[in-house]
């Protein structure tokens, strides 16, 4: 990825986020607008309905349990409190078709289907109460679990809100609507006592919980998130007469009840509740029912913060995107200017100043330093980044400076060596020869004394290879021309296995003394190369023709086949010269190196490539001013 394009995209990455964030945030801030806008409208559409379904059902348990107890109770009136509680169902059915095609928020569609299923056995447990079929216990448990479900619908409708504030505050609203139904299970639980004031085990515990959940739920969930109006109205309800009435019979019948044979005789202080009851449950539903209306207030007042917000979310946020996408504009493009401007020094530097200072010092000439970048000492980061490559410069020069030199100290020491072992050598030939020309007549040793000769020629040939590779230049005693067949004779005889070596030559052309040496070194290269890599009893075919401009010479062998990747490899070996450290990792492999030298030296051209045996075919072009003579004669 380009700078540039990196640059423009750090512009529009955090542009783009920002927007994605503004309008996350607003669709979040509006998504909790609409639910409590739906907790609002589902609150107001059946949370009266609902109260009153639930005050009707308890006043029915309340006369169902009476009427089971003997208490005087008229038929009238129980028809009229069931009237009641029918119209409340039937606006309730009402409510709950409207919510088929409206779901209500949260969990609330579950409550309502709970609460429609046990309304349906209303009429079953009415026909059991009437008849006093089963146990009391069953049909108060059937109005329980209604008024649970509908408190559950209660509960349900700000248990999805989002808002902590308005989740905190209608926890003590629950609590005070599942108080209340405590305090009526209570009133309940005295009423089903009857005149005999006699209760089950059961029942008798039922009413001790129930007196210890309505005090724990005031204590725990209720009073201690009160505002303070709200909990001075309580703590007056708690100062009434009415409320210490209950909480002396509530002690009575913890205390001073009796345990019978038909179960738990409730002490006479109960008969002060029904006098009681009515005032103080009262009081609390008020509370409660104002404690309802303030949240609901509450929540309508967030809403229309929370879409309040939006819009200054959406207006500021807009402006701010402006701000930025204006700032990140003309950032950008100062930047990109200044890093154009580096970017054409950089390259300037780099493909022409810093190529032409490292040509400079491996031909061994001096440089000019004012020619390299400077570190001008920068402090903003455009700047550190220039002085930084200008470092970066000056250490590769400095490291070309010291590797050139040390690649021609190294030379010199090569070529040094390579030459005082080349006189050795040929020390060692002349010695050789003296020998032959004193013991020629003996055959045996004479055939020792060749081989010998052809190990040592092998070894001189080795010695100007490293003289070659070193830097140096091969020495050439000829003084006069070479023809051509005699100079690969004199190629041939440098290989160990020159009887396998077939030639064919002109003798019209000759070779200038100066190169003689070269070419028969690069020829014997060859060669020797030709004669290892290919079938012991085989023939190595050397041809040598004029041409246009040059003299051609072709070796040819039955060598393996080698691969037309390996066959640019080997040519790309001989067409260049090759740094120290490919040297060294092709040590066993130095006579394409110097055969590439050599062609360079001579200005000819060295190439294989597959023959019609299928091994390697080598071809050397050289120029005229190689060799000297006249043409060929044409053949009759």
């Amino acid at each position: 990825m380009r700078l540039r394009t990196m640059l423009i995209w750090l512009a529009v990455v955090p542009t783009v986020a920002m927007g994605a964030q503004v309008a996350v945030t607003a669709e979040r801030l509006l998504t909790q607008a609409d639910h409590l806008r739906g907790d609002l409208a589902a609150s107001k559409r059946i949370g009266e309905p609902l109260f009153r379904l639930m005050v009707e059902l308890q006043a029915e348990r309340k006369l169902t349990a009476a009427r089971w107890a003997g208490a005087p109770a008229r038929d009238g009136d129980l028809r009229d409190r069931r009237a009641a509680t029918d119209k409340a169902v039937a606006e309730f059915r009402r409510l709950s078709a409207d919510s088929d095609a409206t779901p209500e928020p949260g969990q609330a569609a579950e409550h309502v289907q709970e609460v429609k299923t046990r309304l349906e056995q209303l009429g079953a447990f009415r026909s059991r109460a009437d008849a006093r079929s089963g146990v009391a216990a069953q049909t108060m448990a059937y109005y329980d679990g209604v008024i649970d479900g509908i408190t559950g619908l209660y509960q349900g409708a700000f248990s999805h809100a989002e808002d902590a504030g308005l989740l905190q505050e209608s926890r003590p609203v629950i609590a005070m609507l599942s108080a209340s139904e405590m305090l009526a299970r209570q009133d309940t639980i005295l009423t089903l006592a009857g005149p005999s004031r006699e209760l089950t085990p059961t029942a008798f515990g039922e009413f001790l919980n129930d007196a210890g959940a309505h005090q724990h739920l005031y204590d725990t969930w209720v009073v201690p998130y009160l505002p303070p109006a709200a909990k001075q109205t309580y703590e007056g309800i708690t100062a009434s007469d009415a409320w210490k009435t209950k909480l002396r019979v509530e002690t009575a019948v913890i205390a001073q009840h009796k345990i019978t044979d038909s179960g738990m005789k409730l002490p006479a202080e109960v008969n002060d509740w029904s006098t009681a009851y009515p005032v103080f449950s009262a009081q609390l539903s008020e509370l409660g029912n104002q404690r309802s209306r303030d949240l609901l207030a509450h929540a309508d007042e967030k809403a229309a913060e929370l879409e309040g917000d939006v819009y200054w979310l959406v207006g500021g946020s807009a402006g701010a995107l402006l701000l930025v996408v204006a700032v990140v504009v003309v950032t950008t493009r100062s930047v990109l200017r200044r890093l154009r401007r580096l970017h054409e020094r950089t390259v300037a530097i780099a493909e022409e100043t810093l190529p032409d200072v490292v040509a400079r010092l491996h031909r061994g000439q001096p440089v000019d330093d004012g020619a390299l970048p400077a570190v001008r000492g920068d402090q903003d980061e455009v700047g550190q980044i220039s002085d930084a490559f200008a470092r970066v410069v000056a250490v590769s020069v400095d490291g070309h400076r010291q590797l050139a030199a040390e690649r021609h100290g190294f030379g010199m020491f090569a070529s040094g060596i390579a030459s005082r072992t080349g006189n050795l050598v040929s020390r060692q030939l002349s010695l050789t020869e003296d020998i032959q020309d004193t013991f020629g007549h003996d055959e045996a040793l004479l055939a020792e004394l060749m081989r010998s000769d052809q190990l040592t020629v092998g070894m001189r040939r080795q010695i100007e290879n490293l003289l070659i590779l070193s830097g140096g230049e091969v020495p050439d005693p000829h003084t006069e021309p070479m023809r051509v067949a005699d100079l690969l004779r004199e190629a041939a005889a440098e290989v160990e296995d020159f009887r396998r070596i077939e030639r064919h030559a002109l003798d019209e052309a000759s070779v200038e003394p100066s190169v003689i040496s070269q070419i028969s070194h690069l020829l014997a290269e060859l060669l020797d190369n030709a004669t290892r890599f290919s079938p012991p009893r085989s023939k190595v075919v050397i041809r040598a023709e004029l041409v246009a401009d040059g003299l051609s010479v072709e070796i040819e062998d039955r060598g393996p086949r080698v691969g037309e990747s390996g066959y640019e490899e080997m040519n790309r070996r001989l067409h260049s010269a090759p740094p120290y450290a490919e040297l060294a990792e092709n040590a066993h492999r130095l006579g394409l190196f110097v055969v590439g030298h050599l062609a360079e030296q001579l200005g000819a051209t060295v190439t294989l490539r597959r023959s019609v045996y299928g091994g390697p075919r080598r071809s050397s072009y050289c120029r005229a001013s190689c060799w000297r003579g006249r043409p060929p004669r044409p053949r009759p």
